[in-house]
């Protein structure tokens, strides 16, 4: 058994007659579940389709909040096939209605606008 100081700038300090390996492996355990829970920011990747319904729209804009909510950034991506690529006026009008849509619900904020890539259309989003 062991005198630990428990709270050393109370006054008067506290301290505490037990074993101190067993102190210590409780307080190396208290940081563990602290790192634990400590998120790191991520990018998060939602597709959405040229064709998709405003139930879907829906859907995933809960999800983008959901993440939005956790810290991470939403990459929105809404690739083009074949005429689709003619259409893209539309499929952006699509993109900037799935914004209005998380903005409604989220405060978030277009960290990278509408850009066209080979293989479709892509923005990203994060919290404001």
């Amino acid at each position: 058994m062991d005198l630990v100081e428990i709270s050393p700038n109370a006054e008067p300090p506290v301290c505490k007659i037990i074993d101190h390996g067993k102190y210590k492996y409780r307080e190396q355990k208290k940081e563990q579940k602290k790192s634990q829970k400590s998120h790191q920011p991520e990018l998060k990747t939602l597709k959405l389709s040229f064709s998709i319904s405003d139930h879907d729209m829906e859907v995933r804009a809960k999800s983008a909040k959901k993440f939005l909510s956790r810290g991470d950034r939403v990459r929105i991506v809404l690739p083009l096939r074949g005429r689709e690529n003619a259409l893209q006026d539309t499929a952006r009008k699509k993109m900037k209605k799935f914004v209005e849509m998380v903005k409604e619900m989220e405060d978030a904020e277009v960290e990278k606008d509408i850009e066209k890539e080979p293989r479709g259309l892509t923005m990203t989003l994060i919290k404001d």
